[in-house]
């Protein structure tokens, strides 16, 4: 175990990091101060894989001091991580490391304050994925949204004021009900406690308590991920912002709705998470199939790959939300593999959906900086132009589609296995609705890539350059690795997993639990 303070480090040298930009400012090398301070987070960030106990699955590399201590109320600072949280840190920092390379050239403008605000962000989503007090927690869940504020505002497109303050009216007042259960829930602990663990153990709350604050859970964390009908930002929002914070919308702040689920919602009420888990499996089928159907009609790309992401997502809720149901199989074994293999399957997704998403819009992103347009209507025939995006824009497709031997196959295969031991019609309905994300993705393929040139813009196009060669291979390699060896991290998130079953699942499974630790 490290005796550095190895999360402190990934919390703050990219906030500090950042403002460290800001000072610099664009004259005299902030590019390079804003890749150094991200290359640096991404190598730090990589210990946590090699050293953490996996098979323990505990909370590691803790760290507490005394934040707050005043008029009665104690709040610690309080960080640690498990499986899912390094699996999560690491994609962060590895998708933000990227995004700053994407913005080398594209980026003309207030480049000092473009680079800083990704910073910023990286550190406060780390935070989230850190933090082991509840409004630590809020602090960073709320402190996100102040950078991706700016860059959807400052850095978006023509219709950018009116899809910040549609993003960030959504997302703030969910968290509302989020602060507001979480100030009760102190009110209920015997010490007065943020601490997450006394949030758990938490066993006085009635019946109607748990209720409502199951259900602003579910508006705080549904707003993010996105689950319909909360998803209505969310188009507007990715289709305004610039390719990177597209691209960090994508990978990284949805990320956080489905983890903050993992980490609050369903440990401290898990018998009301079990009682209404039937309402989320039904929005997230809804989302499934009622994104999909949105997304075959699309014409702009961005519009496109946005009402993707929120359909794919809907796995995500679906593989948490499946637990609750087997938990209610006949034979305890069969719910304890059922319901770790959902959850495998969920954090899996978020995962590649990060490398898949984030590639898809990369690549949109390389094509309008050639083009200044995302309608797909302004594009045909780019495979004789540019081959070697071509193949790349094609193996991303792919991905999103779910094609064996792509990380887009895995996580979505684990939760349809699961959905089966829960319930057929489940499992059917999951598995046929990937045949409308074939369509709709291949329609965009054919649109795009293939037919005939038919303007002299398209005829003049460039293949992509070295530095964009990079990007989008370091991406296709991380997802065909994912694709093909998912048992890193598989391993990496399983002990974590069935500590974390522990915690949501009925005493009768307890014993099943222990001994198929």
């Amino acid at each position: 175990m490290m005796e550095w303070p190895i999360l402190s480090f990934l919390l703050w040298l990219p906030i500090m990091g950042g403002f460290g930009v800001l000072i610099v400012g664009d004259r005299y090398g902030a590019r390079q101060a804003a890749l150094l301070v991200a290359t640096l987070s991404f190598l730090i960030s990589l210990p946590l894989y090699f050293v953490y106990d996996s098979a323990a699955g505990t909370m590691q590399f803790t760290e507490t001091f005394r934040w707050i201590d005043a008029l009665g109320v104690h709040v610690n600072y309080d960080l640690g991580v498990d499986g899912v949280s390094i699996a999560l840190i690491l994609l962060n920092t590895f998708m933000t490391l990227l995004v700053l390379v994407a913005a080398w050239d594209s980026v003309k403008e207030r480049i000092a304050q473009y680079m800083a605000a990704f910073l910023i962000m990286e550190g406060l989503v780390n935070g989230v994925f850190m933090a082991r007090d509840a409004l630590l927690f809020y602090v960073f869940f709320e402190g996100m949204l102040i950078p991706l504020f700016l860059i959807l505002g400052v850095w978006g497109g023509a219709q950018r004021i009116h899809a910040t303050i549609k993003y960030f009216i959504y997302t703030f007042a969910g968290s509302v009900f989020l602060l507001v259960s979480l100030v009760y829930l102190y009110t209920q602990t015997e010490q007065g406690s943020f601490f997450l663990p006394d949030l758990y153990a938490l066993t006085n709350l009635s019946e109607s308590a748990q209720l409502l604050i199951f259900l602003s859970f579910l508006v705080a964390f549904g707003v993010k991920v996105p689950l319909w009908p909360l998803h209505t930002w969310l188009p507007e929002a990715y289709a305004q912002a610039p390719t990177g914070g597209s691209v960090m919308l994508a990978a990284i702040s949805v990320k956080v709705g489905g983890y903050a689920f993992y980490r609050l919602a369903l440990p401290i009420v898990p018998e009301a998470a079990h009682d209404w888990a039937l309402l989320v499996v039904i929005l997230s089928l809804v989302a499934i199939v009622y994104m999909s159907l949105i997304a075959l009609v699309q014409t702009n790309l961005k519009k496109l790959i946005a009402y993707s992401s929120v359909a794919h997502m809907g796995f995500v809720t679906l593989g948490l939300f499946l637990v609750f149901k087997l938990q209610g199989l006949a034979f305890a074994d069969a719910a304890v593999s059922g319901s770790v293999l959902a959850v495998q399957g969920a954090m899996v997704q978020m995962i590649s959906h990060g490398f898949v998403a984030g590639g898809l819009f990369l690549a949109v992103g390389m094509l309008a900086e050639r083009l200044q347009s995302t309608e797909i209507s302004a594009y045909s025939g780019i495979t004789s132009r540019m081959p070697v995006f071509a193949a790349f824009f094609m193996l991303f497709a792919m991905a999103n589609v779910g094609l064996p031997g792509t990380s887009g196959f895995v996580g979505e295969f684990f939760v349809i296995l699961a959905s089966a031991k829960a319930h057929f019609w489940v499992a059917s309905i999951a598995a046929t609705i990937l045949i409308l994300g074939a369509a709709y993705t291949l329609w965009a393929v054919k649109r795009v890539l293939f037919g005939e040139v038919n303007s002299s813009e398209l005829n003049q196009l460039q293949d992509i350059n070295r530095r964009e060669f990079v990007i989008l291979g370091v991406l296709g390699l991380a997802i065909l690795v994912l694709g093909w060896w998912p048992e890193p991290l598989i391993r990496l998130m399983e002990g974590s997993i069935r500590e974390w079953m522990m915690m949501v699942s009925p005493s009768d499974l307890m014993p099943a639990m222990k001994g198929n630790s």
